[in-house]
Order: structure tokens, then sequence, then C-alpha cells
């Protein structure tokens, strides 16, 4: 489920209607947001299977005149830390100047059919500010078979701070056009930037 919008009680009332701990991620969210206007925001909750259990993850992503805002709550079973389970919600505060990619990846089926304006089934938003970085790295060769001499290493830097994949099937076709509305916003306020 996503939902968007562009007003702080539409903030609060997406978060609740998530239904996933909506007092603490609205109290997360808030402190972060503090007392800027809300331009846009994105809420998404996702459910994920892991090995035996069922975990929820709720992503909230925000933009205001001047920041991105983006948080994550998850919950955690009973562990060795803590005897009963437990969420940790995280918060962090992007300058919008500091955002140097907004990707928007889109799946749409049939594509000699396509009509502008139908949403396509699944929407892959990437966001990059430099927090986090994917290094790949492998030998590098040369054209020589019979060569062995160390050429060192070849690779890539891919920025990786967050990556939300939105789909029709999974999350309903509002969840598309809302990551698709949240990004242009986000995409429209970076461009403001420059």
């Amino acid at each position: 489920m996503a939902k968007t919008g562009t007003s702080t009680q539409g903030l609060r009332t997406a978060i609740e209607r998530s239904g996933y701990y909506p007092a603490l991620v609205a109290e997360a969210v808030e402190a972060a947001v503090g007392g800027e206007p809300v331009a846009s925001y994105l809420v998404n909750q996702e459910t994920t299977f892991d090995a035996n259990e069922v975990r929820r993850h709720v992503t909230v992503l925000v933009l205001t005149g001047s920041r991105f805002i983006v948080s994550h709550t998850d919950e955690q079973a009973a562990d060795d830390t803590s005897p009963s389970p437990y969420t940790t919600t995280s918060t962090e505060s992007v300058k919008i100047g500091r955002i140097s990619s907004v990707v928007v990846s889109r799946v749409v089926a049939d594509p000699e059919e396509y009509t502008p304006g139908t949403p396509p089934r699944e929407v892959v938003l990437t966001i990059g500010w430099g927090a986090v970085n994917r290094i790949d790295l492998e030998p590098a060769a040369c054209a020589d078979p019979d060569c062995e001499a160390d050429h060192g290493y070849t690779g890539s830097s891919t920025a990786d701070d967050l990556s939300l994949r939105v789909s029709e099937a999974g999350d309903g076709p509002d969840a598309v056009r809302d990551t698709l509305a949240f990004a242009q916003a986000l995409s429209e306020a970076t461009a403001a930037q420059d």
C-alpha cells in the first residue's frame, strides 16, 4: 500500500491508515519534519517472508521545501537483546541539493499497445544522495589469452541509497500512481535546486 499527498494532516492520516504502529511511525516522522510544511509524501508498507516468519516494514518518504526525509520502521522478533518483539525506526534528513539521482524504472506490459497515461504494472524508485555506494570489483584482464600479468582490478561504483519497488499486482494500481506522483515531485524539487 502506498499513499501520497501534500499536507501534514494527510501524512498523519496515511501513516494511520497503514496500520503499522502508527503512533510510533508518526512521532518519528513528525519529529524529523519539524515545523516545515510538507510538499509531498509517500507511505509504503511491505510484508516480507523471512524463513518461517512474516515481517512488516514501512517506509515513509517526505519532501519539504528544503529536505528529503526517509523513515524506515521494521519489526523484529524477540532475540538475545530483547525478550519481546520490538521495532526499529530510523529517520534520515537529506538536503534536496545533495540528491544526485532520482531513477524511475517502469515495467509496462504489451508495450506495442501502450496508451499514454496508462500506469505501468510496476515501478522501482531509486534515489541516490551519496550516503551508500555499492562497489563491484573483478580482476582486470587483457585480450591476450596467454598473458599472466597482473592487470589490477576493474569495477563500478553505484549509488544505492534507497530503492523502493511497487507493483500493481502486489500493492494495487493506486500505489503505483502514488509512487510516480512522489517521484515527479522529488524530481522537480531537485531540478529547481540547479
